[in-house]
């Protein structure tokens, strides 16, 4: 026992300094906020546009009845300020400033019964959880790690056991047989091991690919937590509202369950319901109306049907606790793994620092409320997307409330072809990423088939206030039937991918237009100014075809360059796969940017070259985007998409380029707008005249030789 309580207190150590003082903490918490934000978010009516229905304004949210030792309690809207909260001294991004101000507070609740009683008591309790209780509790949770993970270590050795399989990355029969078994125990080890494996998944920059491989299937086997527990939960989001008075209907078998928290569907009573987009949508003036029409006529852009059915997402009880202590043991192993020689590379300490922010992140939904907030507004004039509204004023650390999104998954359109609509599904994804990465630096960090869905609608008429007759609340619901009778017609055919194609071409004929929908947004990829600078300084090298320069930047501002292994040869291998690019970016066909990005992947694992976890999280979307991308239309190119935010870009930032002499980013746009002309041109001339197409050919061909040998525009 007493073994038990000293790992415990050795695993604790790094974190209790942090968290002595409830006082300092609730301090930080009041500091980390403006003050306007912490006068406007503590109140519900804050960030809310009720519905003309009259009703009695709600409580403030937590009066009386609060949980927390401070003083203030957060908002979702309280997380927006924070988010945009912007210091160029300050290399901590949105989503770090709201994690901090989470952990904050939460480090000084503590229980109901001792709330209003005197500091000592409260330094008792403290000193309680902190030195003998969370000991214990990680010193025991760390034995039952043990019995799970031994038979892993022992087995080790069979990695060099059997025959090389050429097809899976030229491994090792034993190795395959151990990745498959270290999976099936990180599966019993719990949510946080399983979050582990799904995030080492991602990163092929430091684990082998096949490994990766074994790793993305990782599922959680987490039971449901009881409706019970998910009744108390809920109404106490709600104000201790009794649960039969907040929903007409609630459909109690959970529609997923996941490591963390578990889904509802559920209909909100009529007085509980909010506008949808009223988190975005003010007054309009004539400009926005202007806009707005011609969004309506050219672009199509689609009406937000108003719903009141939601999506409730719980977190499972007292998941907080199990998470953090495993985290803590995990971060005890990290530096034990770092002592060794030759493992310093891998910097695993920073790697379970990176990971406990991220698991973190997910165990306070009000983080996700606010970056769903974050997206509508970043969304709201643009038509290649759509994300569900949040009810911000009954979402809570354990509670999200947001509008239930109507959809068809996107693994079905995958499965079953996009048919008609397939071109266009795929480059309004690529359009919504590029959006993401160079115009918001905000980025959705867990695009998977399963976070996206497909939504069809008919385009909405131009607004004309004095010939528009009102629309009924009985014309807006039946919109809404009209949408889900669309679905109803899809899903039956699933599987029989020829009726499936033939009635999206109905669909198609009837005038509906596909609009994605992200889900899930507790993840999301933001670039610090010291990163972001950096990623620009790479940019343009790789801009200008230096591939030698991109390669000695790689190196300079990775996280260790005293590690890298033969920094020169990875300079030069750069060299020559930007030259390999180089000579292909102009040319006809489709480049498989995924391809590039994997060999770049690998390249940087051989060599040791950490990279921060910012830029690996945007490479991955990158190959995962492409991936779905060309499974719906095997001719999409990433080029192509990115010329009109590029031309975005070159307006936003013309001046900066003349006043600083940098055309990299010019020449690159102009390029692409001479390879997207020939490409058209080409393409105009083969369908009229098919006997002039050697010709153009032939020209193509000398113009790819200009640009290959720096013919048109040298490298100086």
């Amino acid at each position: 026992m007493r073994t038990v309580l000293l790992l415990g207190r050795q695993c604790l150590r790094p974190h209790l300094r942090a968290g002595q003082c409830a006082a300092a903490r609730s301090a930080f918490a009041r500091a980390s906020i403006p003050q306007s934000a912490r006068n406007t978010f503590s109140s519900r009516s804050t960030g809310r546009i009720y519905t003309s229905l009259a009703r009695t304004p709600p409580r403030p949210r937590f009066g009386g009845r609060t949980l927390l030792f401070a003083s203030t309690a957060l908002s979702p809207a309280a997380f927006v300020a924070l988010s945009q909260q912007s210091n160029d001294e300050d290399e901590r991004t949105g989503e770090q400033l709201m994690l901090e101000a989470s952990r904050a507070e939460l480090r000084s609740q503590v229980p109901k019964v001792i709330e209003n009683s005197k500091g000592f008591r409260k330094g008792i309790y403290f000193f309680f959880e902190n030195y003998v209780w969370e000991p214990l509790a990680t010193g025991l949770r760390f034995v039952h790690l043990v019995i799970i993970f031994v038979p892993v270590i022992m087995t080790v050795p069979a990695i060099w056991i059997g025959n090389r399989v050429a097809d899976r990355d030229n491994e090792r029969r034993g190795t395959l047989w151990w990745y498959a078994f270290l999976v099936r125990s990180m599966e019993r080890a719990g949510a946080a091991f399983i979050k582990l494996g799904q995030w080492a998944a991602s990163r092929t920059d430091i684990f082998p690919t096949e490994l990766c491989k074994y790793l993305s299937s990782l599922h959680s086997n987490a039971p449901a937590h009881s409706l019970h527990d998910t009744k108390r939960i809920v109404s106490r989001a709600f104000d201790g509202r009794k649960f039969d008075d907040i929903f007409d209907e609630f459909d109690e078998k959970p529609l997923g369950v996941g490591a963390i928290a578990q889904v509802y569907k559920a209909k909100l009573k009529r007085d509980l319901t909010a506008p949808v987009a009223s988190d975005v949508d003010g007054p309009q003036n004539l400009r926005q109306v202007l806009k707005k029409n011609v969004g309506a006529t050219l672009k199509s852009t689609p009406h937000r049907i108003p719903s009141t059915y939601v999506a409730v997402k719980v977190l499972h009880p007292h998941i907080e606790k199990v998470v953090r202590r495993d985290l803590r043991i995990m971060s005890f192993f990290a530096h034990v793994i770092n002592a060794i020689p030759t493992m310093e590379w891998l910097s695993f300490p920073d790697e379970v620092k990176q990971f406990s922010e991220m698991m973190r992140l997910q165990l306070d939904l009000r983080i996700e409320g606010a970056n769903l907030t974050i997206f509508r507004r970043n969304f709201k004039d643009r038509t290649t997307a759509w994300f569900p509204f949040p009810y911000n004023e009954y979402t809570t650390r354990q509670v999200l409330v947001e509008e239930f999104a109507h959809g068809i998954a996107l693994e079905d359109l995958l499965q079953n072809g996009g048919g008609v609509y397939r071109k266009e599904i795929a480059d309004e994804g690529l359009n919504a990423f590029l959006h993401m990465v160079l115009i918001d630096n905000f980025i959705h960090a867990d695009l998977h088939p399963g976070n996206i869905m497909v939504r069809f609608y008919k385009p909405e008429t131009p607004d004309i206030p004095h010939f528009k007759t009102k629309k009924t609340p009985e014309a807006v619901n039946n919109s809404t039937d009209v949408t889900e009778e669309v679905l109803q017609r899809l899903r039956p055919l699933k599987g029989r991918r020829r009726e499936w194609d033939a009635e999206l071409q109905r669909i198609d004929n009837e005038g509906y237009r596909p609009q994605l929908i992200f889900i899930d947004t507790g993840l999301v990829t933001e670039l610090n100014e010291k990163n972001r600078a950096n990623f620009l300084d790479l940019f343009k090298a790789v801009a200008e075809f230096d591939g030698y320069k991109s390669g000695h930047l790689m190196v300079e501002r990775c996280r260790q360059p005293e590690a890298v292994i033969d920094k020169e040869v990875f300079a030069l291998r750069m060299q020559h796969l930007v030259l390999g690019v180089k000579s292909r970016t102009f040319a006809l066909g489709n480049i498989k940017i995924g391809d590039i990005l994997n060999e770049v992947l690998s390249m940087v694992r051989n060599h040791h070259v950490r990279l921060e976890g910012d830029f690996v999280n945007v490479v991955l979307s990158i190959l995962l985007l492409e991936g779905i991308g060309r499974q719906l239309d095997p001719d999409m190119d990433l080029f192509a998409g990115a010329l009109p935010i590029l031309r975005q870009l070159g307006t936003q930032s013309g001046r900066g380029m003349v006043r600083n002499a940098d055309f990299s980013m010019l020449k690159v746009w102009v390029g692409l707008e001479a390879r997207s002309w020939l490409r058209a041109s080409v393409g105009s001339v083969s369908a009229a005249s098919p006997s002039l197409l050697p010709i153009f050919d032939a020209n193509t061909l000398q113009v790819e030789a200009c640009v290959k040998y720096d013919l048109l525009s040298p490298n100086i």
